[in-house]
């Protein structure tokens, strides 16, 4: 008898789930997004290559002295390259820039570095310096391999020291790319600690039933504002908690604890990627949470949320499958998709922006989607919450709480806004 009412329980329990639409779009969304991002990154699978194979063939102004000798001017002209007149006039030259790189060859390229020097255009982009200096010792290589001294390096690319500069500083490259990449990692805890926070935040009072009650005396509007503002709150209080071992433990107990001593006045500041940064962060945790905030003003209960809330937190890690792409081609297809679209936007900017790939122009875009997003979603969810306000035991139909009058149901008389 017991095991007919456990196959009966079971039974119940899950055509009761598998039966409700709901189920389905949460279930099937996470899916159907994987298989609509591997059709972009189908449709941009060779662009990186590509990319790559540019780089070799990249046009820009060139100079360099040759203390080896192994690269004619005939083979340098192949490149658009000039010989400077000395080291010294090579690096001045890309400092002031009047040219875009300058190419020290040392006289045995096989055990020293080619040093390269050149205008910093993000840390892909410059990638294409050290192809060319490769590309130019290559061919000269090539034209000279039947002598026995160069057998070692054509077996070899040689080391390549390269060094950048912006505005006629030197540019920070890896280490200015650290601190705005901060604000990616500070976004993923944000959302993942809090995400279930921002889901049930509209829900306890539903789950609870005294909705009604708390908007004879509040606004929608007051409420959800103040929601999200305490969600602000909580996720700066959390940072500072979270962060608080690491910063006691690194600055009084270094040695006892074993901790790396890492150099942090190697990290480099930069005013414009910290200040995007920052925006695309506050912005993005705004949409999140506002978006959030919605999906539980339209639930039930957070049993029946849940299915949402998996899909959102798998579009903030859905980027990551075009981290390739985002490092080494950010104009791909996959890429702009992932930097206009909303709800990928934020991780998406935050890596390119740390990347230096990310324009003034497309920064600005990406700040004001995530920031009108924000505000959109915003009013959407006091508008749900307004006419879902006392809906405990099914699902707001968003199409009828947008398309209705401003009365909010339930509550005779009351008219909120």
């Amino acid at each position: 008898m017991a095991q007919h009412n456990l196959s009966t329980v079971i039974s119940f329990e899950f055509f009761r789930t598998v039966g409700k639409k709901r189920f389905w779009i949460g279930t099937l969304a996470v899916p159907f997004i994987m298989a609509v991002v591997f059709g972009l990154l189908y449709a941009s699978n060779t662009a990186t290559d590509s990319a790559a194979d540019a780089q070799k063939s990249a046009e820009f102004s060139i100079s360099y002295t040759d203390a080896s000798g192994l690269i004619t001017p005939e083979q340098a002209g192949v490149f658009g390259a000039t010989t400077a007149a000395s080291a010294e006039e090579g690096l001045s030259a890309v400092r002031s820039g009047s040219v875009d790189a300058f190419f020290d060859f040392p006289a045995d390229p096989a055990t020293e570095a080619v040093k390269v020097y050149g205008a910093d255009q993000g840390l892909f982009e410059n990638n294409k310096y050290s192809a060319v200096a490769q590309a130019m010792l290559t061919r000269a290589v090539d034209a000279r391999i039947g002598s026995a001294e160069l057998s070692t390096l054509a077996g070899t690319e040689a080391t390549v020291d390269l060094k950048t500069y912006r505005d006629g500083v030197e540019a920070g490259g890896f280490m200015s790319a650290v601190p705005p990449l901060f604000f990616l990692v500070i976004f993923y805890g944000l959302i993942i600690l809090l995400g279930g926070q921002m889901l049930s935040s509209t829900l306890e009072e539903k789950e609870n039933r005294v909705t009604e009650m708390i908007l004879t005396t509040l606004k929608p509007t007051t409420l959800i504002s103040g929601k999200v503002l305490a969600l602000f709150a909580i996720g700066l209080l959390q940072m500072v908690i979270f962060s608080s071992p690491v910063v006691i433990g690194y600055l009084f107990f270094r040695d006892q604890i074993n901790i790396p001593d890492f150099n942090l006045s190697a990290l480099v500041f930069e005013p414009v990627p910290m200040i995007t940064g920052f925006l695309i962060l506050v912005g993005g945790f705004a949409l999140f949470t506002n978006t959030l905030v919605a999906i539980g003003a339209i639930m039930p209960t957070v049993k029946e949320a849940g299915n949402y809330m998996a899909v959102m937190i798998a579009l903030i890690f859905v980027p990551f499958y075009a981290v390739s792409l985002i490092f080494s081609n950010p104009q791909a297809l996959i890429v702009q998709v992932f930097t206009y679209f909303p709800f990928s936007a934020p991780v998406t900017a935050l890596l390119r922006n740390g990347l230096g790939s990310l324009g003034a122009v497309e920064a600005a875009f990406v700040i004001a989607i995530l920031y009108i997003g924000a505000v959109l979603m915003f009013f959407l969810a006091v508008r749900l919450f307004q006419y879902g306000s006392i809906s405990y035991a099914s699902r707001v139909n968003i199409k009828t709480a947008l398309s209705s009058g401003r009365r909010t149901p339930g509550i005779a008389g009351t008219s909120k806004s």
